[in-house]
């Protein structure tokens, strides 16, 4: 099944939940199936068909309910879609092996019941949907593609897919602006790295962005930094900043990835490029990459509003996620 449309189909199920009534023929009829056919489908996906999958859901719903919001069983079981406390009392036991009201007293009970897809209940309102399943749609990020696709598994790398896309972002954003508005000196005094001194205009904010990435991708391979880094003006134009980014960011990207995978964060190397010499371990450098350039490159961001460039997105990590979908 197309990952779309299983998406959809998961999303139904989620959308039902406070639906009363929601029953097989029901949830067929939103999908414009036959009942057999959902039924085939999503289990085919899943391992468990409709009403499977939104009874247990419903019923872990119902167990953080009893014990966290504390509420009473004859509270939980209509909203469980059960017609009587009677009826929900049989299902929840039958599941849990205890009572409602025994679950409730009972010291930390696991909420999350057996199931062969991993598709939980998450609270207070939403799921949790393992990798390798699609999220519903509106649900965030669609884990399916976590560690496979260009945002990466790993929260590192993750933020770094971020930052090079937003710094992308921001130099397109650059381009449209003439250079001598790029030279305006909007922020006075502006020091993101002591050593690199005054930052006041666009200009040399996206200027030393790009070249962050330059300089430390080359120390951590143990290669002489790029020309580009040093040049002249012409090669710090907005345009030649994004033919430089094009080249750095994968590289960098590709680094942290390898990085990562062997556990390196801690090795240390020596810096031949500063002088004198220093010693940095890996996961310091990317840390470092990743501080000073979220701080430059947001500066970068409000500068370029004021200097009137339009649609710019908020910087955030999370926005930016859901803005993937």
């Amino acid at each position: 099944m197309a990952e779309d449309r299983l998406r959809e189909l998961i999303d139904l199920v989620l959308g039902s939940l406070d639906v009363p009534g929601a029953d097989g023929p029901a949830l067929a009829r939103q999908a414009h199936f036959s009942r057999d056919h959902l039924d085939r489908l999503l289990a085919a996906a899943t391992g468990e068909s409709p009403v499977a999958l939104r009874r247990r859901l419903l019923l872990e719903r119902a167990a953080w309910q009893l014990r966290v919001a504390r509420l009473s069983p004859s509270e939980v079981a209509p909203v469980a879609g059960y017609g009587s406390l009677a009826a929900f009392s049989r299902a929840f036991a039958r599941a849990y092996g205890v009572s409602p009201r025994g679950f409730a007293a009972a010291a930390a009970p696991p909420v999350a019941l057996p199931a062969p897809n991993g598709i939980r209940f998450h609270p207070p309102a939403g799921l949790l949907i393992p990798r390798g399943t699609p999220a519903p749609a509106g649900a965030g990020v669609p884990l399916a593609s976590a560690g496979r696709g260009s945002r990466g598994g790993d929260p590192t790398e993750r933020l770094l897919v971020h930052h090079l896309a937003r710094t992308r972002e921001l130099l397109t954003a650059a381009a449209g602006l003439a250079p001598e508005r790029l030279r305006e000196r909007r922020r006075p005094g502006l020091v993101v790295v002591g050593l690199e001194g005054e930052e006041a205009d666009a200009a040399t904010m996206a200027r030393r962005l790009v070249t962050a990435i330059e300089v430390w991708v080359a120390a951590m391979a143990g290669l002489p930094a790029p020309p580009s880094a040093y040049g002249d003006d012409e090669d710090h134009d907005p345009a030649a900043l994004l033919r430089r980014l094009d080249r750095a960011g994968p590289a960098c990207a590709k680094l942290v990835r390898a990085l990562g995978a062997r556990g390196a964060w801690e090795d240390a190397f020596v810096d031949a490029l500063c002088e004198p010499p220093q010693m940095f371990t890996y996961g310091g450098v990317v840390a470092h990459l990743l501080s000073a350039g979220t701080i430059r490159r947001e500066a970068l961001a409000g500068v370029l509003a004021e200097l009137g460039a339009a649609g710019l997105a908020s910087g955030d990590p999370l926005e930016w996620e859901l803005d993937q979908n």
